[in-house]
């Protein structure tokens, strides 16, 4: 059966999206699984890495975020404690958008809420219905070292806090009653 996770499937296969040179190639890592104190951890800026070890970062990121059928995934998710996440929005309905997003920051958030039930692969099987904000505008480094600055809304809105909530040891649990 083919894996349609993302990342690679079963006997190897490349599964999920093409993605650029600089990104391709990265190795599925293994996902934390809460309790692990980790992921309550505070993350440190990733600005100070090397270039290259942060395109390898975003590289394993993006390969364990498919493999295991997600839509984002953090750095601290990982073991890796720096201010990073990859996401991909729209990968599962055919529309691949990978965007790593390094010492990302909100800017804004809309007064407007939703509510919406998510899920975290770092405590499996456990959705929470959780109140964001509809529309965010985020900033964040590319791999390149370029800034980046983009309102989003709807889904990767979502994602983005979600996974900016993992930068600060914060997990969906802690929206239960």
């Amino acid at each position: 059966m083919p894996d349609s996770a993302g990342g690679l499937g079963q006997g190897g296969g490349r599964v999920g999206p093409e993605l650029p040179q600089s990104l391709s190639g990265g190795v599925v890592r293994s996902v934390l699984v809460h309790p692990d104190p980790m992921l309550r951890e505070l993350c440190q800026p990733s600005g100070y890495l090397p270039g290259p070890d942060l395109r390898r970062l975003a590289a394993d990121l993006l390969a364990t975020m498919y493999a295991a059928g997600g839509r984002g995934l953090a750095a601290p998710q990982i073991g890796v404690m720096r201010r990073a996440f990859v996401m991909d929005a729209g990968w599962k309905q055919g529309r691949p958008a990978p965007l790593v997003m390094l010492d990302p920051e909100i800017l804004f958030y809309s007064d407007q809420v939703e509510l919406a039930e998510e899920r975290c692969l770092s405590i499996p099987d456990r959705p929470v219905t959780v109140p964001r904000p509809a529309e965010i505008v985020l900033a964040w480094y590319d791999t390149e070292g370029r800034h980046q600055n983009r309102r989003l809304a709807g889904a990767e809105a979502r994602i983005a806090q979600h996974e900016a909530d993992h930068l600060d040891g914060r997990l969906i649990l802690d929206f239960l009653p």
